[in-house]
Parts: C-alpha cells; sequence; structure tokens
C-alpha cells in the first residue's frame, strides 16, 4: 500500500514539473485591464432580473394600491423599491410552491398544497413587515427620552433648535437618527418644522413625540425656555415608559400562551404531512375532506384574532 502511495506521489510531482516549470501557462491578462475605461460589465442573470423588475413596476404603477408599497418598506427599514421586494416575494412563492408539490401525493393535493405553500410568501413577507415597524417604533418610543435630554441640553449650550435637532440626526442611534436626519432635511426643502415633526409623529405612530411636536409649536408662538419644557416632557415620557415596560412584562406570559396554542397545531400538521404523509390521506379524497380543512383554517383564524385581541395591552 505504501509502495503505491509512493508512486502516486511521484508521478503528482512529475506532473507538477512538467506543467509548472518545464511547459508554464500563459500569462493571462485580467479581465478588469481588458475592458475599456468606464466600462460596466452587466452579466446576464441582471439583465434578466432588470427587466423582471421593470415589468412589475408597470404592472405596479397602473394600480392605485398596493400591498408593499415604498412607505411601508422605509416603515420597516428596508431598504428596497417595491418592484424588488415584489420580485423576492414572487420567488419565494415558487420555492414554496415547489416544496408544496415535492410534499404533496396526488393531483388534486398538489395543486391545494402548491397554492397554500406559495401563499405562505406574501402573508409571511407582510408578517415581517409589520413585525419590523413595529419593532422600529418600539425602539424610537424607547430612545425618546434619552433624545429629549439630548435636545434639552443642546439648547442650554446656546444651540438653535434646528441645529440641536441635526446634532441628533448625526449622534442619537437608528431609528432616531434617520427620522430626524429626515426632519432636517424636509425644513431644509421649505417644509415647516413643526410639519415636519407631526409627520414624523405620525409616522411612527408616538403619542409621546405628538406631545413634543405641540410644545415645539406653542413654544414657536408664545416663547419661553423650551429646554425646561424638554425637561418636563422628558421626565413624563420616562414615566410613562417604565409604566409600559411594566405592563409588557406582566403581559408577556400571555402573549407567549397564545403563540403556543396559535403555532403547535399548524405544527404538528406540517409534522405528521412530512413523517406521515397517509396520516392525512383521508382529508385530499372527498369533499367532505376539504371542507373540514377549509372550516380548520376559519376557526384557526378567528382564534387567532381573538386570543390576540385578549393579550393585546393597549397603553
Amino acid at each position: 500500500m505504501l509502495v503505491y502511495a509512493g508512486y502516486a506521489l511521484a508521478l503528482l510531482a512529475m506532473l507538477v514539473v512538467v506543467f509548472v516549470v518545464v511547459w508554464p501557462p500563459a500569462p493571462r491578462v485580467s479581465l478588469s485591464r481588458r475592458r475599456a475605461v468606464g466600462a460596466v460589465h452587466v452579466s446576464q442573470l441582471s439583465r434578466v432580473t432588470d427587466r423582471t423588475v421593470s415589468m412589475i413596476d408597470g404592472v405596479i404603477s397602473r394600480r392605485r394600491a398596493t400591498p408593499f408599497d415604498a412607505a411601508r418598506l422605509e416603515q420597516a427599514n428596508i431598504r428596497m423599491n417595491p418592484p424588488s421586494f415584489m420580485l423576492m416575494v414572487l420567488c419565494a412563492a415558487v420555492v414554496l410552491a415547489g416544496c408544496g408539490m415535492l410534499v404533496a401525493q396526488g393531483v388534486v393535493a398538489t395543486v391545494v398544497l402548491m397554492g397554500v405553500f406559495a401563499a405562505l410568501s406574501p402573508v409571511g413577507a407582510s408578517v415581517l413587515l409589520s413585525v419590523r415597524t413595529s419593532r422600529r417604533r418600539a425602539r424610537f418610543a424607547n430612545q425618546l427620552d434619552d433624545t429629549l435630554m439630548f435636545l434639552a441640553g443642546g439648547l442650554r449650550s446656546g444651540h438653535s433648535l434646528l441645529r440641536v435637532i441635526d446634532a441628533v440626526s448625526h449622534e442619537a442611534e437608528e431609528p432616531s437618527s434617520q427620522e430626524f436626519a429626515r426632519v432636517v432635511n424636509e425644513t431644509r426643502l421649505g417644509r415647516d418644522l413643526t410639519d415636519a415633526l407631526e409627520a414624523t409623529a405620525v409616522r411612527m405612530r408616538n403619542e409621546d413625540f405628538q406631545w413634543v411636536a405641540q410644545a415645539i409649536a406653542i413654544n414657536r408662538e408664545v416663547g419661553g425656555r423650551l429646554s425646561d419644557v424638554f425637561d418636563q416632557v422628558g421626565r413624563t415620557i420616562r414615566e410613562r415608559n417604565q409604566i409600559r415596560r411594566q405592563v409588557s412584562a406582566l403581559s408577556a406570559e400571555g402573549k407567549m400562551s397564545a403563540w403556543v396554542l396559535l403555532l403547535l397545531p399548524v405544527g404538528v400538521f406540517l409534522f405528521l404531512l412530512l413523517a406521515q404523509p397517509t396520516y392525512f390521506a383521508g382529508f385530499f379524497v372527498s369533499i367532505w375532506g376539504y371542507v373540514a380543512l377549509v372550516v380548520a383554517v376559519v376557526l384557526m383564524a378567528v382564534g387567532s384574532m381573538w386570543m390576540m385581541a385578549a393579550v393585546r395591552v393597549k397603553f
């Protein structure tokens, strides 16, 4: 065995000597040096993608309402235009439909599962946007008291309100920095500062920031020490945030129980569908089986909305 290994190593060494020393490959010029200056190479995949995005953009532009518009993507902090995001959703739907085709058995079951799995893509995308938007708004609310302290300190040091807001847009964490940078850009384009702040409060759905916008509007009309107003509002917002965190901690157990009750039937159904495909075969051979599945889905949807309404605490 060792002899054959020695023969193989010797043959490999001879090949290296022949192809590297005796007969080396011809020198190659890199592709970047062979291209003209300023030329941009676009692959065939990029061309197909751009053409598809253009087609989706044309379809979206002819509709008044779109499920994933630019404002919703911006609030979720997704830096993509709506046609590109729609293309990703369609690709995910095709992949999920293929998974449904692999899992199902029978013509009717294949069509049904392909449709169900494909529908999971837009539903999942909508849930993703909602979750990211809610988390972004929650972070903005948690950062608001620190932001007001920063604003009050900047005003005490002698800076103007717009200069302090611009400093917050550079120094604060996201998403506060992004929102205040948008306020600064809108004021530079000619929009009134109060209107820009109120639009931010509406966009972030934050009543506390609505107070801040109203306090700034009143101060610009009647005057006074705006830094003291920020201190008082910041103190109130800080106390409200403490109560909000307590309420969230007390309702966390109920929310977790609701999620377990919602996901457990779906998880068991998918597990048995993959592990024992024949277990649910009776549902796909008669009309009553499909009726039972539809009724189960409707009851799950009603129960989900009921439980979510029960564990949601509005504060």
